[in-house]
């Protein structure tokens, strides 16, 4: 059986909370750009002048050679000594609120829906382990090529199936983030799944104590 396209009233039937206005833009604008510098490793490092491995000695006496006078090897202005305002290790981390995690899923999944790229598909699972199997299961559902799989859980004869079909990315409606759901060109939810999402785009959501967005 083919993947129906979720229509914005199939959306609200399966009590998905969508945003009407344009209201939302900036908290998945906030929430990308938070996620994207939480990966960034931070670990740029430059030495200052007390750090650099040299000699403390002047390069050469303070007067008599006609030179202007110089204090120690390591200064900034010679080559090979310290750094001036150089980078430091640092943590890049934003910290986002849990509403605004929550606009900003609600936001982008109704996004998709209006654009028509969700579709939904009663269960997905891979009848052996083969990722020929796997493609031809996915074939008969979307023709697109970059596809994101979203269920309640994946077994593990689907889930490796498809671990070297690497335009395609299996994720649990618990887990799924909204950077997943930008990403790809169509995106496969079953019903299970549905639900799940449903509860996440509702306020005071705990998600069952997950931070995903």
């Amino acid at each position: 059986m083919s993947a129906k396209v979720l229509t914005k009233a199939a959306a609200k039937e399966a009590k998905i909370d969508m945003i009407e206005d344009g209201h939302g833009t900036q908290a998945v604008h906030d929430l990308v750009t938070a996620m994207r510098a939480a990966r960034r490793s931070g670990s740029a490092n430059t030495k200052t002048k007390a750090e650099v491995d040299l000699s403390g000695a002047k390069p050469w006496r303070q007067k008599g050679t006609g030179r202007a006078r110089a204090g120690y090897k390591s200064s900034p202005i010679w080559r090979g000594g310290g750094v001036v305002f150089g980078p430091k290790p640092r943590d890049y981390s934003k910290k986002v609120s849990k509403s605004v995690r929550r606009l900003a899923f609600r936001k982008a999944l109704t996004e998709r829906i209006n654009a028509g790229d969700v579709l939904t598909v009663d269960k997905f699972v891979v009848p052996e382990l083969k990722t020929k199997s796997f493609l031809a299961l996915l074939k008969k559902q979307t023709d697109a090529r970059k596809v994101l799989l979203i269920s309640d859980a994946f077994d593990q004869t689907t889930f490796k199936s498809a671990r070297n079909v690497k335009p395609v990315k299996l994720a649990t409606a618990s887990d799924v983030n909204i950077e997943q759901l930008l990403g790809f060109e169509k995106i496969l939810v079953t019903h299970k799944a549905l639900e799940k999402l449903a509860e996440r785009t509702r306020p005071h959501s705990t998600n069952g104590g997950r931070t995903a967005a």
